[in-house]
């Protein structure tokens, strides 16, 4: 009988790290998801020691099992699916040839494919796949060099849909998006991929722009009451016209605001980049403009932790005039919250 294997130091530093982060309050729950302790070992876990002290516990039945590197990244995907927040997200959109016909796709071939391409160009690279709800695949990849191992803390999380040409990926890296853009495209079958200009923390709402699927729960209010009734209650004492007035111009804003809108819960972002670049012209000669040869540059950013129902509400508090930019109404239809306007 074969000896167990030892546990890795650097595993078990990756585990310690991994599960330092995990609230308290989700340890349990994290953990049986993570299926790698049985129920007998959790049970001997006191969940109401220090912190330290049960990480230290987890990370010693841990040795006792001979966790593997990919037993220790599966916890750290398990987390970031809870936590998908803490990262920001960009969105990338694959195309197929016009006469290419759909492939059904497989699963475990896709597996193999994407491992089969990232490995061959590079010697230290970890990949590490769970599947999710909604039939989603996440794949987690720690990259290194030629010479030196991966690095765990700095991993690439892709969240990938099959039978849609959609993939989400929390990497800033210019330098390995070549290779994992191939990597995609060949596994999933597809011949060209672009990166979308929309990005945000929350992946849930990515998922919603670029699939269509707008949350119909609409306000809990009677379609059947007059418009009037619905608006803001006034003071019984002012004059009719007045009134008459308000209430007009009330139902213009709501009706223009739906209308660019819907009257649904907007998706969550964060932000809506504009960049200007364009060049001066005039019919009058001279002057410092006129004779710039470079274009005249501006960057304009809105920020708010929900910005779309941020704008939705400019114009009912009478903060902005209804209907707004088709710039700042377009971003859910158009999929993009980075404009370049020239």
């Amino acid at each position: 009988m074969k000896p167990a294997k030892e546990m890795d130091e650097t595993v078990a530093e990756f585990i310690r790290r991994t599960s330092l982060k995990i609230p308290m309050n989700e340890m349990m729950t994290i953990l049986k998801a993570w299926d790698f302790l049985s129920e007998n070992q959790l049970q001997t876990i006191n969940f109401r020691q220090r912190k330290e002290c049960l990480v230290q516990d987890l990370v010693g039945l841990c040795e006792e099992k001979s966790a593997s590197v990919n037993d220790a990244a599966l916890l750290d995907i398990i987390y970031t699916q809870v936590h998908w927040h803490q990262k920001v997200w960009d969105v990338f959109q694959m195309s197929k040839e016009p006469d290419e016909d759909v492939d059904l796709f497989d699963m475990e071939q896709f597996k193999r494919s994407f491992k089969k391409i990232l490995q061959r160009a590079l010697k230290n690279v970890t990949i590490s796949f769970r599947d999710a709800e909604e039939n989603a695949i996440w794949i987690r990849i720690a990259w290194g060099t030629q010479c030196t191992k991966p690095n765990q803390y700095k991993p690439t999380y892709v969240v990938h849909y099959p039978q849609t040409p959609y993939a989400f990926t929390s990497s800033r890296l210019k330098s390995i998006m070549p290779l994992l853009g191939q990597a995609l495209t060949v596994a999933s079958k597809h011949h060209q991929i672009v990166k979308m200009d929309l990005r945000s923390r929350h992946l849930d709402s990515l998922k919603a722009i670029v699939f269509k699927q707008y949350d119909q729960t609409f306000e809990n209010h009677n379609s059947t009451t007059p418009l009037q009734e619905r608006c803001l209650g006034l003071d019984v004492n002012m004059d009719s016209r007045i009134i008459h007035e308000n209430e007009v111009e009330k139902e213009r804003v709501q009706r223009i605001t739906q209308e660019s809108f819907g009257d649904y819960p907007q998706s969550q972002l964060e932000f809506a980049q504009y960049k200007l670049e364009t060049k001066f012209k005039s019919d009058l000669n001279g002057g410092i403009l006129a004779e710039r040869k470079e274009p005249l540059r501006c960057l304009i950013k809105f920020s708010s932790p929900h910005l779309l129902e941020a704008l939705k509400s400019l114009a009912p508090a009478g903060i902005a005039d209804a209907p707004l930019s088709p710039l700042l109404t377009c971003i859910p239809n158009k999929g993009m919250n980075y404009f370049k306007i020239r």
